[in-house]
């Protein structure tokens, strides 16, 4: 299911317009992965070889009734895809997946830690908002090379694992793939800013920097982490007024179709 939420009320970026990501993003996908053959819509075939077609849009929705939204589509069994938006979104999620389904296990794609404890609920604490309902320990960071002091203080302190894209490059994705996956538990949440993408594929985010993940890994790692079943995904920080051609947000839908060709969904929560 696919949500989105065009805020970004809680960024405090230079670069601003992640507020109209979710409705370019779907326009760009409806444009460039949509094909139609005989009076029918399909959408583009993945590097799994395979077709996404069942894919419900619930449009977009206010930060105000994120709580609401994804309390009912937990207890309906579905994953929702959240497209936004700044990426303090990714805390209100989390918050209401997390006092459903448990300690949550977060993978977090981001250039930035997002780790900042000395000021909160902004774009910048999103981590540190959600640790009491993540599980640290069993928690990932993935793309990281723009760390603060205070952030680098919080991860060792929390003991979060973190795999920046020079890990990624010396190690080999296999090596790390393997890694990632004896850490993680059940209960998988993922959030990606695209600014763990390097800036020559993604220029269009609020905070660019450079030497950052190609898109083959990127889907390779996101594919290869989602493929037993998650809570849910965003995709944030996507800033058309700076992209070039659409090609971030291009980008952006085809990681998401990506995952969606190959993602198990958690079972049905009972009613009680």
């Amino acid at each position: 299911m696919i949500i989105g939420i065009s805020d970004e009320s809680h960024s405090h970026s230079l670069r601003k317009g992640t507020s109209e990501a979710p409705d370019r993003i779907r326009k760009i996908s409806r444009t460039r992965d949509v094909y139609v053959e005989n009076n029918k819509e399909s959408l583009a075939y993945t590097n799994s070889g395979k077709a996404q077609s069942k894919i419900f849009d619930l449009g977009n929705i206010s930060r105000e009734n994120i709580p609401l939204v994804y309390e009912r589509i937990t207890y309906d069994g579905k994953v929702p895809i959240t497209i936004g938006g700044d990426h303090s979104l990714t805390a209100s999620i989390i918050q209401g997946l997390g006092n459903k389904r448990g300690p949550i296990s977060l993978v977090y794609f981001d250039a930035h830690p997002d780790f900042l404890s000395s000021t909160r609920n902004f774009y910048g604490s999103v981590v540190y908002d959600c640790l009491p309902y993540i599980d640290p320990k069993s928690s990932v960071m993935i793309g990281i090379r723009s760390p603060e002091l205070e952030e680098i203080e919080n991860i060792q302190k929390y003991g979060i694992t973190v795999f920046s894209p020079a890990d990624i490059q010396y190690y080999g994705f296999k090596q790390v793939i393997e890694d990632i996956l004896s850490k993680i538990g059940k209960n998988i949440y993922v959030s990606f800013d695209m600014d763990c993408i390097d800036p020559a594929f993604a220029p269009g985010v609020s905070v660019p920097v450079p030497m950052g993940l190609n898109p083959i890994t990127a889907s390779i790692l996101l594919k290869s982490i989602t493929q037993d079943g998650i809570l849910g995904m965003d995709m944030m920080e996507v800033c058309p007024k700076f992209d070039i051609q659409d090609n971030t947000s291009h980008l952006a839908s085809r990681m998401i179709c990506e995952l969606l060709s190959s993602v198990k969904v958690k079972p049905k929560l009972p009613n009680f």
